[in-house]
């Protein structure tokens, strides 16, 4: 829901890191595959809960997650590194959450399996709408450059980061932070649904042929 309007205020400074980048030989694909190896470091700290820590390392993780796609419009975007950086990222998130039931199982188990369940909503609508918008030939810049289609909602990037961080700092309310997310995962599924029915629909009307002329 914020990606656009922090995407202006966070893409120059994320520039000038990747053009360091660039210089020291490091490519997009390295920082993703950083970031993810961060994420699970993460995790396993959540598990030992050891939360703050954690979310210092989480949010590393997501700085290099930004890193990778400016390192990538500097040099050339692929797919591969497109597919790499959709696929972790949602790795990362799934396995973030269920860190937290292994932490305290009893208290959070539950919550952790529903948010994990709700995950696959807007998860499925966003790569599935990429999917035909491919097929069409439909194009958006609205998030950037991006390898794939980019398909908005109230639970983008930011806000999940953002929910993330916050159980790191108050993991006393998981289940509840957890529950709330869960909800409006489900409510950008119901969005992407109408936005998918509303934009594909009308692209697969038979056309109907002109009478012949007599």
């Amino acid at each position: 829901m914020f990606d656009a309007a922090i995407r202006r205020h966070i893409d120059k400074p994320l520039a000038a890191v990747a053009r360091r980048a660039v210089a020291l030989g490091i490519s997009a694909n390295a920082a993703t595959a950083v970031g993810f190896a961060l994420g699970m470091v993460a995790a396993a700290l959540i598990a030992a809960q050891l939360y703050w820590v954690a979310l210092g390392v989480l949010l590393a993780s997501r700085f290099l997650d930004g890193l990778d796609g400016a390192i990538a419009r500097q040099t050339r975007l692929t797919d591969v590194g497109g597919y790499l950086d959709i696929t972790l990222d949602f790795m990362v998130y799934a396995v973030i959450v269920f860190a937290f039931a292994l932490a305290e199982p009893q208290k959070n188990a539950l919550a952790a399996a529903f948010l994990t369940a709700s995950f696959m909503a807007p998860a499925a609508t966003f790569l599935a709408y990429a999917i035909f918008a491919a097929k069409h030939g439909i194009t958006t810049e609205i998030r950037g450059a991006k390898s794939l289609y980019y398909l908005g909602g109230l639970t983008e990037g930011f806000e999940t980061i953002l929910t993330l961080s916050l159980m790191c700092a108050l993991p006393e309310w998981f289940s509840v932070i957890a529950v709330v997310y869960a909800v409006l995962c489900w409510i950008t599924a119901g969005t992407r649904i109408a936005a998918a029915v509303a934009t594909f629909g009308p692209l697969e009307m038979p056309v109907t042929s002109a009478p012949a002329e007599r």
